[in-house]
């Protein structure tokens, strides 16, 4: 199974770009984060076409995530459970009417459990989503380690975009993200947490060492500059991991007109009990 996982930054704007790379890249099921539109608005049928059911969530033109595989679509769940929500309008977020996000969309395909996951950024250190990105990490860490303790056998990939870079390896100049988002401590904990559960980071041992990113900002010429950052993970359960034969990242997909500022991160599993 070769397994994968976008930010495609609106499905809408690089419908052509996504499907043609499925394509190309002989992609089984991918994940997909910041789709930018709601379900009525989502291309199934060009998914279709191709040979792919697609399971969506998305609300408005903000968030959205989904599912597409060509080897079944079993079991999709909006949300994971205890997924907390955020009401960006109310002055404690946390507190007053929050909303659940379509942050997270879970569905099995050929016998693996696969969630498509945009964690939330955070904005900024102390700001009230950044309190709200921990408590959503902390119920996914709580959720995870509820169903590997069900079942340690389970085969469950927790994949997306992270907006986290757990090591200073993952970024292109831990100077310049000093007192930012996506490298504090809390966060870094938070990610390690997941992994602490039994979740692993499959591709690292593919690709070791700095210089490996999965984002990379549209300003400041940062990617011609390999000024990125990874964020983008595939996290394997035990007994899932136990079958990974490669993880890279695709490159190639940053580039060109009408490129996400992500990158595609792909992990392929070898068959279940060979």
């Amino acid at each position: 199974m070769r397994l994968a996982t976008w930010n495609v930054n609106s499905i809408r704007s690089r419908l052509d770009r996504v499907v043609g790379w499925l394509d190309r890249a002989d992609i089984d099921v991918l994940a997909i984060q910041e789709t930018k539109c709601r379900d009525d608005q989502f291309p199934a049928e060009r998914f279709a076409e191709a040979g792919y059911e697609v399971a969506h969530v998305g609300l408005s033109q903000w968030n959205g995530v989904a599912i597409a595989s060509r080897i079944g679509l079993d079991d999709i769940e909006i949300g994971f459970p205890g997924q907390p929500g955020f009401d960006k309008d109310a002055a404690d977020s946390l507190l007053s009417a929050p909303v659940v996000e379509a942050r997270a969309i879970g569905a099995t395909c050929g016998g693996v459990r696969v969630w498509s996951l945009y964690v939330p950024n955070g904005r900024a250190v102390g700001d009230p989503h950044y309190d709200y990105k921990l408590e959503w990490l902390a119920a996914l860490q709580e959720t995870g380690e509820r169903w590997l303790a069900a079942d340690p056998g389970a085969q469950i990939a927790l994949v997306g975009d992270w907006n986290i870079a757990p090591t200073d390896d993952d970024v292109w100049s831990p100077a310049f993200f000093a007192g930012k988002t996506h490298v504090s401590v809390a966060e870094r904990n938070a990610f390690d947490a997941v992994v602490e559960t039994g979740f692993t980071d499959v591709m690292r041992p593919f690709a070791p060492g700095p210089g490996v990113y999965t984002y990379w900002d549209y300003t400041q010429l940062r990617f011609p500059r390999k000024e990125g950052m990874r964020i983008d993970f595939v996290l394997a359960s035990p007994a899932l991991a136990a079958r990974v034969t490669d993880a890279s990242v695709d490159r190639e997909e940053r580039k060109g007109k009408g490129a996400s500022d992500h990158a595609p991160v792909v992990a392929e599993f070898r068959p279940d009990g060979s």
